[in-house]
């Protein structure tokens, strides 16, 4: 779908909207969640109208102990299942081997590689198998993700559409989502947490940050990105050189 049409398509509605649509015109859904603020948004809206879809997690093995948490937490809330998707042993084995367990702070390339073979990849092999997924991403999240749109074709996981219903949602309207109907939300965001991701790639920020700052703090590169949404620096990933993941 292109942007004009799913301007049109989804002029004036609701994030509620958008993913009643969704589930109407698609068969296999996938809700991909990190467990933040937007995700636990999307799976109470869902919840709503849906008491049997599909969850996908990222299990990446670097995960705090509070996501983990969270993660039962809404699991048990909702009584969903949640797929909780790992990377490849023997690529991380392999990769670990190479250049050693944090590998991520030595380079900005061998942190694409971590977050690939964590993160990437597994994704790719799971959406092999749905129509559409579905993403919190939002325009105000960062520079980068200004113009993000409800939604799109996801050329790389396989032409399947990528929804985002809270697109043009603030920081503020999540959290006002979240205390207006009790919906659980990541601890992590009491101690200053603002973007929640791998424990030793994720730091509080602090007043006037973006609220991606706190991911990869130790990049000059303005891009804060994994690679699952937007390639950082708009470039390959080196272990993925643009061909099918196995």
């Amino acid at each position: 779908m292109s942007a004009t049409v799913a301007d049109q398509v989804f002029a004036g509605a609701s994030a509620e909207d958008i993913l009643r649509w969704t589930y109407g015109n698609f068969a296999r859904v996938a809700v991909v969640a990190s467990f933040q603020a937007e995700s636990s948004v999307i799976i109470d809206m869902i919840s709503k109208f849906r008491p049997d879809f599909r969850v996908l997690t990222l299990d990446t093995g670097r995960l705090p102990q509070e996501t983990h948490d969270m993660i039962d937490r809404v699991r048990d809330r909702y009584r969903i299942a949640i797929d909780v998707l790992q990377p490849d042993p023997a690529e991380v084995g392999d990769m670990v081997a190479s250049h050693g367990t944090n590998l991520f702070y030595r380079s900005p390339d061998l942190r694409r590689s971590c977050c690939e073979v964590r993160k990437s990849r597994p994704l790719e092999r799971a959406l092999r198998g749905y129509d559409a997924w579905i993403t919190g991403l939002r325009r105000d999240q960062s520079a980068t993700r200004a113009d993000v749109e409800v939604m799109t074709i996801d050329s790389q996981h396989g032409g399947i559409a990528k929804v985002a219903p809270l697109a043009g949602w603030s920081k503020a309207g999540v959290w006002d989502y979240i205390r207006a109907n009790d919906v659980p939300y990541h601890p992590l965001y009491e101690s200053g947490y603002t973007s929640i991701g791998c424990a030793p790639c994720t730091r509080p920020t602090t007043a006037g940050e973006d609220d991606r700052a706190g991911r990869w703090w130790w990049e000059q590169n303005e891009v804060k990105e994994c690679g699952i949404h937007y390639s950082p620096d708009g470039v390959p990933h080196p272990l993925f050189n643009g061909t099918t993941v196995q």
